[in-house]
């Protein structure tokens, strides 16, 4: 099972008895899209997690001492881990901090008009040290950068934070962040970029998808330097 596929069954062990996964939603006040969007990819927001837990009588500590299992609930006094704790227990030691690396939003990709985000993201330029999800414990390549385009709106909101993969592989239906390749004599700061769903690759090229405004489009594969995996939002 997929990491984003266990963060869905875990959460739905909360769901009350009496509800249905959508009746639930509905008392959650989540949205039929997000809702939706989140059985499909298993990857919700913070503010979506509370919302639901909420509904279910629980909370998000509750819902983190699940997901970190017994052998990490017992953290040093003065404390509570959480989802993205360094803290692994008594025994273990801190994980490493994850890069928070520079982005922005630098225009719009094939054409001024494509409504397609096109950003830069700066490897060098190291913004924070986050705390590093268990589950990234021994991805020693994987960073966080910050959502700059709406581009993968309701998913990924601007000014969330996400995990990126460049070891993680990939399949169709993930969310990856393309990096392309710098042109000659084309100057950068950093590596361009686009996030999008992966909806097909071939030897020539990748098909993508966005959402907000909802376009599929295409990358020559020679244009591509990496595909790296967008492994979920930081809560």
């Amino acid at each position: 099972m997929t990491a984003t596929g266990e963060i869905y069954r875990d959460l739905i062990r909360f769901k009350p008895d009496d509800l249905s996964p959508n009746a639930w939603a509905v008392k959650a006040g989540v949205s039929r899209t997000v809702w939706a969007d989140m059985r499909r990819h298993g990857n919700p927001s913070r503010r979506t997690l509370e919302k639901l837990l909420t509904a279910a009588g629980s909370s998000l500590a509750e819902f983190e001492a699940l997901r970190l299992g017994p052998e990490l609930r017992h953290a040093p006094v003065g404390g509570t881990p959480s989802l993205g704790d360094a803290r692994q227990g008594w025994s273990s030691a801190p994980l490493q901090p994850l890069p928070l690396i520079g982005a922005s939003l630098v225009g719009e990709l094939q054409a001024p008009d494509s409504g397609i985000a096109l950003i830069e993201i700066r490897p060098d330029e190291i913004l924070n040290r986050l705390p590093r999800p268990v589950s990234l414990a021994s991805d020693p390549q994987a960073y966080a950068i910050t959502i700059v385009a709406r581009s993968m709106l309701p998913r990924f909101r601007p000014g969330r934070r996400i995990a990126v993969s460049p070891r993680a592989s990939v399949a169709v239906g993930d969310d990856v962040l393309v990096l392309l390749r710098v042109r000659s004599g084309e100057p950068r700061s950093g590596s361009q970029a686009v996030t999008a769903e992966l909806v097909g690759r071939s030897n020539d090229s990748v098909e993508l998808r966005q959402f907000e405004p909802d376009r599929s489009f295409l990358i020559e594969s020679a244009e591509i330097e990496a595909i790296h995996k967008v492994l979920g939002e930081l809560i």
